[in-house]
Parts: structure tokens; sequence; C-alpha cells
């Protein structure tokens, strides 16, 4: 046998405890997830929440197919204005005689396209800005923890309608307002779980053996936060939601078709105080709906994750 065929017989034996372990890894992160499907599925609070969820996002990705956009445009409409429901329109029509059924399924695209990436946004600078205040000690954690008190401090509503305010018009500027004003409080769970987790046995083992910062966060500390993280995301989307449909409310949202912007239209132009129900109780319904689809949803992924509410 050459010396170059050793060499590749080495490093073939090399690889091999490599490869087993990735599969090993593969196949426990499976058998984990597939004891949480197991357990999420026994919640009946959850998987009701969890199907009213996919119902409404189907709604929302299919609305192009099912009415077209030019439908939302007043001049290219020829309905009765503020026309109650009827075969024809089951939710009636708004001031401007836009089918409310069709200004539904294509505001519920705004509104869970805002909720869930102002939500994203938001969780992933708090657990950034958590782990690294949990990990750190001395002036940098100091610094950190004042930046999210500083944030805390002042209320999320009146910071994300100062940002919608400030910043051009647009749904991204919706996405950033809501996301940048709500980060703080993710922060605080997840650093108060970062200085518990760093306290424990493995993480100080490995620091004892010079592992660096980058090494114990991202493969000691940041898998036991996740369930926290995750939790907190479920539960954080339907604030976002009710956040964006208050800034439609209020006039600053991001100019397009939402249910907030549908509530603000029935104010502004007195269908809300005229009787016209229609044009009130299904935007609102559905806001009520899909945040309590999320909490729901969100608690059942709690007591699975959380050991001291397994099994309630």
């Amino acid at each position: 046998m050459t010396i170059t065929e050793r060499t590749t017989d080495a490093k073939s034996a090399a690889e091999r405890p490599l490869a087993s372990a990735k599969k090993l890894t593969r196949a426990r992160r499976r058998q984990r997830f597939q004891e949480f499907w197991a357990d999420f599925r026994r919640s009946r609070t959850g998987m009701f929440g969890l199907i009213v969820l996919i119902v409404f996002i189907g709604i929302a990705v299919a609305a192009p197919l099912i009415a077209n956009e030019s439908l939302l445009d007043p001049t290219k409409v020829h309905n009765a204005l503020n026309a109650p429901p009827s075969w024809e329109h089951p939710l009636g029509t708004d001031p401007l005689g836009r089918s409310v059924l069709v200004m539904l399924m294509w505001g519920a695209r705004v509104s869970l396209t805002v909720g869930i990436a102002a939500t994203v946004m938001s969780v992933l600078i708090g657990t950034v800005f958590g782990l690294l205040a949990g990990h750190f000690v001395g002036w940098r954690s100091s610094v950190l923890m004042r930046i999210v008190d500083f944030f805390l401090v002042i209320p999320s509503l009146l910071l994300a309608i100062v940002l919608a305010s400030v910043l051009q018009r647009g749904l991204l500027t919706l996405i950033i307002a809501i996301g940048a004003a709500s980060w703080a409080g993710t922060a605080r769970l997840v650093r108060s779980q970062t200085l518990s987790i760093e306290t424990r046995g493995y993480v100080k083992r490995a620091t004892a053996l010079g592992a660096g910062h980058t090494h114990i966060l991202g493969k000691h500390v940041l898998p036991g936060v996740m369930p926290l993280v995750l939790t907190s995301t479920s539960l954080a989307i339907g604030s976002a939601i009710n956040a964006e449909a208050t800034l439609s409310f209020l006039g600053i949202g991001s100019g397009d078709t939402s249910w907030g912007a549908m509530l603000q239209t029935a104010l502004s132009s007195g269908a809300a105080t005229a009787g016209y129900w229609w044009m009130v109780f299904p935007p609102g319904v559905a806001i009520v709906i899909v945040v309590l689809a999320f909490t729901l949803v969100g608690r059942a992924i709690e007591s699975i994750v959380n050991p001291n509410l397994r099994g309630r």
C-alpha cells in the first residue's frame, strides 16, 4: 500500500466517526420533534388554534386566486355603496362599493405578514441582546442592559407610532416600527434564562476547557433558551397583529388593505356610527380569532417545553 493510499484510508477513518455523529444528531432531533408533535396533538386547544391559523393562512395565500386585486380599486368596481350582506356580497360592501369579503381576504395577507415578520424581527433582536447581556459581565453587560431598560421604559405603542410617522410610509416601515418597539421584553427573558443556564456544570466545564464565547453561546446556551424563545414568538405574534391593527386604525399604517385599515375606513366614513355593522364586525372578529389562535398555540407550546407546566 502506498503512502497516498494510507493517507486516504486514514482520512476516511477519521471522517466516519464524524458522519456517524451527524447522523446520530439528526436522528435525535427527529425523535425530539416527533415527541413534541405527539405532545402537541394531545392539546385540544393547541390543535384548535393551529387549525384556525392554517385556515387563515390558506385564505391569505389563496386570496389572489379567489379574488383579483383590481376588486380593491374603487374606480374599477360598480357596486352599491354600504350595501348590506346579500348573496352577491355575503359581507356587504364598504362606503366605496368594495366587497367587504374581498377586503377581508386581502387584509389577512397584510395583517399576518406584518404580525409574523415584526415578531421575528423583535425576537431576533431580543434574543441577541439577552444572550450577550447574560453571558458577558462587567461594563459590557451594564451597557446592554441600559439599552434594554431604555426601550422598556418607553411605551411600545408610542414608540411604534413615532417610528411609523417619521419613516416613509409602507409595509416595511410598519414591520420595523412594531419590531423595534417590542423586543426589550424578550431580551429580559432570554437574559434571565442565560444566567440560569451558565451556572450549570456542563457550561462551567466547557469554560474551564477553554471554550470560546461563540462556542458556549451557540452550543450550550442557545439550545437551552430556544424553548423560551419559541414560546415567546408564538405569543408575541398576536400582540404584533394587534399593534398593526391599532396603527392602521390611527391612520398611520402601510396604506395597504388590512383589517385595521378596514376599521379605520369604517370610522372615518361614519359607517361605524351609522349602523353599518358589516364594516366593523368582520375585521374585528378576524383580529380576535387570529390573536386567540396564536395565544392558544403559544400556551400549548409553553406547557410542553416548560417542565413546570408539563402534564397540566
